[in-house]
C-alpha cells in the first residue's frame, strides 16, 4: 500500500493530510498512534475508500485505488471499528457474513481461534445465540470478538483495526490481542488503537501529529527515543495505575 504526496481534507475544512507519503510492505503490520485529530482514522478510511482524497495517489500493488472495482476490492479488505455493525440474527450468522458459504463447522473452528473459544461458553446458546438489533444482546467486548471472528473467517488480504479496543475491559482485550496475532500474521495490517498495549507487537509504529509522521520505530525503539511515543506511553501507564488505585480503594 503506497501513499504518495496525498492531500486530504473533509470538505472545505483544514487539511487532515497534506503531502503525506507512506509505504506499507506486503504482510507488514503497521500501527498508527497519536492524539485525536492526528489523521490516524483518516488514513484507514482512505484505504477503505470511504472518502476520496483531493490530490496525490494511493496505490495497491502499483494500481491506483480509484481504478479498482470497489465491491471486489472490499472483499479483500477486513475492517473492525470501535462500534462494529452486527445485524439481527445469530452469532453464527454474523460471523458468516463475510463468507456466506461457510459451514457451521467452519464458523465454529474460527470462533475457537479467539481466546481458545472460551467466550462462546459465556453466550446463552453458544453460536446460536441471538445478537439482537445492532448486537444489543451482547456486551461491547463480545461484539468486537464476533467482528474479529468474522474477519478471520473472511481471510482478507488487508486488515484494518480502527480503535476497536478503546472501550473494553482488560480480560476481553486479552482475547482480542490473541485474535489480532492470528489476523496480522502474514497479512498486511493497519492497526489504530488508543491502548498502546494492543499495538506493541507491530512491525512498525508511526506516531502522527497534525497529519505528519513525527516518529517511526518499534515499540522498544520508540521508548528508548524518549519522544512523543514515550510520553504517550507514560501518560497511559499513569492513567491505568490511577484507575486501578481508585478501584482498589472503592472496593
Amino acid at each position: 500500500i503506497d501513499f504518495t504526496h496525498v492531500h486530504f481534507a473533509y470538505g472545505r475544512k483544514e487539511a487532515v493530510l497534506e503531502d503525506f507519503s507512506l509505504q506499507i510492505a506486503p504482510g507488514e503490520s503497521v500501527a498508527l498512534v497519536g492524539h485525536t485529530g492526528a489523521g490516524k482514522s483518516s488514513i484507514a478510511k482512505l484505504i477503505a475508500r470511504f472518502y476520496e482524497f483531493q490530490s496525490g495517489a494511493i496505490t495497491i500493488d502499483g494500481v491506483d485505488i480509484r481504478q479498482l472495482d470497489l465491491a471486489r476490492y472490499r472483499t479483500a479488505l477486513g475492517m473492525v471499528t470501535q462500534t462494529p455493525f452486527l445485524f439481527d440474527g445469530t452469532v453464527l450468522d454474523n460471523i458468516r457474513y463475510g463468507h456466506p458459504t461457510a459451514t457451521p463447522e467452519e464458523v465454529l473452528a474460527v470462533a475457537r481461534h479467539v481466546g481458545g473459544g472460551d467466550w462462546i461458553t459465556s453466550l446463552p446458546n453458544g453460536l446460536e445465540s441471538e445478537v439482537g438489533e445492532r448486537g444489543a444482546n451482547l456486551s461491547l467486548g463480545q461484539r468486537q470478538i464476533v467482528a474479529l471472528a468474522r474477519v478471520l473467517l473472511q481471510d482478507p488480504s488487508i486488515f484494518i483495526l480502527d480503535e476497536a479496543t478503546a472501550s473494553i475491559d482488560t480480560q476481553t482485550e486479552l482475547l482480542i490481542q490473541d485474535a489480532l496475532r492470528k489476523l496480522t500474521s502474514g497479512r498486511t495490517s493497519i492497526l489504530i488503537a488508543h491502548r498502546l498495549q494492543t499495538i506493541q507487537e507491530a512491525s512498525r509504529i508511526l506516531v502522527l501529529e497534525d497529519g505528519l509522521v513525527r516518529e517511526i520505530g518499534t515499540h522498544a525503539q520508540l521508548l528508548d527515543a524518549q519522544g512523543l511515543y514515550a510520553t504517550l506511553h507514560r501518560l497511559q501507564f499513569q492513567e491505568t495505575a490511577t484507575v486501578a488505585d481508585t478501584a482498589e480503594h472503592t472496593v
